[in-house]
């Protein structure tokens, strides 16, 4: 069986790729990058060593994904997964349109034409700023902590968020394109009767990630923590209480094997693919881990509120396991203890990523 990966060299993308090559050694990877993301070479070495072939392509481009080999499976990994992409003055809303939604459009159309599966890397952030600001959440002395004694917007318990709560925008340009990418995808399922699942990961993350305060927000902080660079409580009072909950790829991966072995059988397309409560944690909870572990660097606070912010963002990852009995192997203080690991080893990773 073959397989391609777009924004293969990536976290996520290069990550998907070696866990299944290790996994199945007969299975032929191959995937393209534009390898606009700083630091996102180093990664081509290494799935060219394990035989996975990496084209220099663009996934906004047509013609490049039209050239591709034939495969069985898409996996649309590539994506700018910032949610203040198109508002931050790095990339307009334009250039994230283009990648994140026409993209998708690109590689729905090859799935189309080889009649290939189709697994779409979607978002929390699919779900309403409005009704995620809305969940009534207690202050705990390290973290927010959801208030079961109050009324709370449909589709979200003490165990997260679920698939049925609101996706009305405003979600963020970066919600938008892949809510919209989501829609698409089922349309061509029912037009061209190929498979498609649609995963909507929670924060992803693990060593070799380039994080950013707006993205890969465990992976800046540990790095950042180590380093004794400038770190911040953004919002919320500065409290650095807010949370969220973080998954492991090769978790995430465990499950794209499952699916790519199931053609559309009636099981749900969309699941949440997150953590869940047990792999959260707030960004003071992550402080005082840091802290624990390298000695204590101070934290700055400011009380400002950027647009996009949440308080609190856990996946309910229930019918993702009544679905394909999914269950996160990788506990949060593994996934903790490979980045520290990881940040030990390569101090420059920071510069490397720009940041």
């Amino acid at each position: 069986m073959s397989v391609v990966i777009s924004g293969i060299c990536g976290f996520v993308g290069s990550s998907l790729a070696r866990w299944l090559k290790e996994s199945q050694p007969d299975l032929e990877i191959f995937g393209f990058d534009n390898f606009s993301r700083p630091g996102s070479h180093l990664n081509r070495a290494v799935l060219d060593g394990m035989g996975i072939k990496v084209f220099h392509a663009d996934v906004r481009q047509a013609s490049d994904v039209d050239n591709m080999p034939k495969a069985k499976w898409v996996i649309d990994a590539a994506a700018n997964p910032s949610v203040l992409a198109g508002v931050d003055g790095i990339s307009s809303s334009k250039q994230v349109i283009e990648s994140n939604l026409y993209g998708s459009v690109n590689l729905l159309e090859y799935a189309k034409r080889h009649q290939a599966g189709f697994i779409l890397i979607s978002s929390s952030r699919v779900y309403s700023i409005a009704e995620l600001q809305k969940i009534p959440l207690a202050p705990g002395a390290e973290s927010y902590v959801f208030d079961e004694k109050q009324q709370s917007p449909q589709g979200v318990s003490a165990n997260g968020i679920a698939e049925s709560f609101s996706t009305a925008a405003p979600i963020s340009l970066y919600g938008g394109t892949k809510l919209a990418s989501e829609v698409l995808a089922l349309e061509y399922a029912a037009m061209s009767n190929i498979p498609v699942w649609i995963n909507r990961c929670g924060v992803l993350a693990g060593a070799g990630q380039f994080g950013r305060p707006d993205q890969g927000i465990f992976s800046y902080w540990i790095h950042s923590y180590l380093a004794r660079q400038p770190l911040r409580y953004v919002g919320f009072g500065g409290s650095g209480l807010q949370v969220r909950d973080c998954l492991h790829p090769s978790d995430l991966s465990l499950l794209i094997k499952q699916q790519m072995d199931t053609a559309n059988d009636g099981r749900p397309q969309i699941c949440n693919i997150g953590g869940g409560k047990n792999s959260a944690m707030s960004l003071k909870q992550l402080s005082n881990w840091c802290s624990e572990k390298f000695a204590e660097h101070t934290v700055s606070t400011s009380s400002d509120t950027r647009m996009f912010d949440t308080p609190w963002i856990v996946m309910d990852n229930g019918l993702a396991k009544n679905t394909w009995k999914f269950e996160p192997k990788v506990s949060l203080n593994d996934i903790l203890e490979e980045i520290a690991v990881h940040a030990k080893e390569h101090p420059e990773w920071l510069k490397v990523s720009a940041i």
